[in-house]
């Protein structure tokens, strides 16, 4: 599935061109509802704790979440567009481009 467009891209710049955390909490609270910012923040706990190498029941009680969403999470982060790895990478100060 291709999301690409000009509405898309213009949502992404918005979000590169925020400099501060909290610049991203202002724009994120009214973008988003809470329940999707934490939902997006629990992926990417998620993530992270897969990149770490954990099993699924210690995601699940670390990141008080569901095997569906690991699962789903998994799935992405070990067989899709890259995204979660390299955002991780970055997030741990290495580069990130493989």
């Amino acid at each position: 599935m291709n999301i690409h467009s000009k509405s898309i891209d213009r949502l992404f710049e918005t979000i590169l061109n925020l400099k501060t955390v909290e610049e991203c909490y202002a724009y994120f609270e009214d973008l988003c509802t809470v329940k999707e910012i934490r939902d997006m923040a629990q992926r990417l706990d998620v993530a992270i704790l897969l990149s770490e190498g954990k099993s699924y029941q210690q995601i699940c009680d670390q990141a008080e979440t569901s095997t569906a969403t690991v699962g789903r999470v998994s799935k992405c982060y070990n067989y899709g567009a890259g995204g979660y790895v390299t955002a991780i990478k970055r997030l741990n100060g290495e580069d990130g481009n493989e």
